[in-house]
């Protein structure tokens, strides 16, 4: 017997790229991302929109996506610990609760408002047994398990009007984050900004669009060089494919477990 088998590993490719409407006005893209693989093979991953109403939407944006990462980051987090999932919530509660703290601190310093800096915030947390999600505001999370199934852990938040949607700092944003535990043999997470919900849901059945995502499991499994992975998300984010249906800022986060 092979004693030596190799551990799937996370392979994760991401990118935020400024919509087309921000490059008219010669305005920063608003969105931000950040993710870390702790040991274990524990990933971590967030995705977050600055309100485009928001003076300082891409500093909220920033500071929400490394604020909520290094929370969980410090606290060596183990697969044994992911079991439970009351830890899993907590883990998850604590993160959003830090980046929101964050990003009011940084408003009070800046003498803004903490609406000056409104981002929405999706946080992930990763391994091959479980992949758990906690959303405020729009943008979608999506996981894959080894049977194939392909499964929204969230959905787009958007509030009782078109285009309107909570934000980390809106009152009652703790209260109504969704979140979302599941179970299975995970093989691919995906997460993503509003930028992208008509591309990659399929609205009329409220499920995410498989002939979106799965080409880019299958690209992000067999990547090698993440530098020209990433070069290559970036052209496919501004690719006709995608500004032809959106003028909004995107962002995507996409991860695999493959071999070594």
């Amino acid at each position: 017997m092979n004693m030596s088998k190799q551990i799937p590993q996370w392979r994760v490719v991401a990118a935020s790229v400024c919509g087309t409407s921000h490059l008219k006005t010669k305005q920063l893209c608003q969105d931000a991302h950040h993710w870390q693989l702790l040991s274990d093979n524990v990933l971590v991953a967030a995705a977050a929109d600055g309100a485009g109403s928001a003076s300082q939407g891409k500093v909220g944006a920033m500071i929400a996506v490394e604020t909520a990462i290094e929370n969980i980051s410090i606290k060596e987090v183990t697969r044994d610990a992911l079991a439970d999932d009351a830890i899993v919530r907590s883990l998850l509660t604590d993160a959003i609760l830090a980046a929101k703290k964050a990003v009011e601190d940084e408003a009070a310093a800046c003498d803004k408002q903490p609406q000056d800096l409104a981002t929405t915030l999706i946080l992930m947390v990763a391994t091959p047994e479980v992949v758990a999600v906690s959303q405020i505001g729009d943008g979608l999370a999506v996981a894959k398990d080894s049977m194939g199934n392909l499964l929204a852990l969230t959905m787009p938040d958007s509030g009782e009007y078109i285009n309107e949607t909570t934000f980390l700092t809106s009152p009652g944003a703790l209260e109504t984050a969704q979140m979302r535990l599941w179970r299975e043999d995970i093989v691919n997470v995906g997460v993503l900004t509003d930028g992208l919900q008509m591309l990659a849901l399929n609205m009329v059945v409220g499920e995410p669009h498989k002939p979106f995502f799965f080409p880019l499991f299958d690209f992000v499994a067999n990547t090698q060089d993440k530098t020209v992975a990433k070069e290559q998300l970036v052209k496919f984010l501004g690719s006709e494919r995608i500004t032809q249906r959106t003028d909004d800022d995107l962002t995507l986060i996409i991860a695999a477990l493959s071999k070594p």
